[in-house]
């Protein structure tokens, strides 16, 4: 089965990020496929490069990113969301003259038409924090 998951929560502020997370892994443990993982809303957070959780707390950018490698999984943030709260890649920071992207390897930006098709395409479409 194909899996589409939408991450609303942002990662310090909901378990959604987190039990999104570790859904993945679930679903790639089980040889179930995973489209698209599409972070909107206050989700898109969890793209920034700069985010820098305490020790004691899950580097839930650092998993993201090496489920990414491991999977090859489509990370992908809602580009509207995102410049509302200020996560940039290089080139849209330029494109909107601020001084510097934020946007974490192996996530990409894009519209909400990725999200529709993804929609179309999978099996699921499972959503996580709000």
């Amino acid at each position: 089965m194909k899996f589409t998951l939408v991450v609303y929560g942002a990662p310090h502020a909901s378990e959604g990020a987190a039990t999104a997370l570790r859904f993945a892994r679930a679903l790639l443990q089980s040889d179930h496929g995973i489209y698209r993982v599409f972070f909107y809303g206050d989700g898109v957070h969890g793209g920034s490069a700069l985010s820098a959780p305490p020790q004691d707390e899950q580097n839930l950018l650092g998993q993201w990113q090496e489920l990414q490698s491991a999977h090859d999984l489509d990370l992908t943030i809602c580009i509207a969301a995102a410049q509302r709260r200020g996560v940039l890649s290089s080139s849209e920071a330029s494109r909107l003259e601020k001084p510097a992207g934020n946007l974490a390897d192996g996530f990409e930006l894009a519209g909400l038409g990725q999200l529709a098709e993804a929609a179309a395409v999978s099996d699921r479409l499972v959503t996580f924090g709000g």
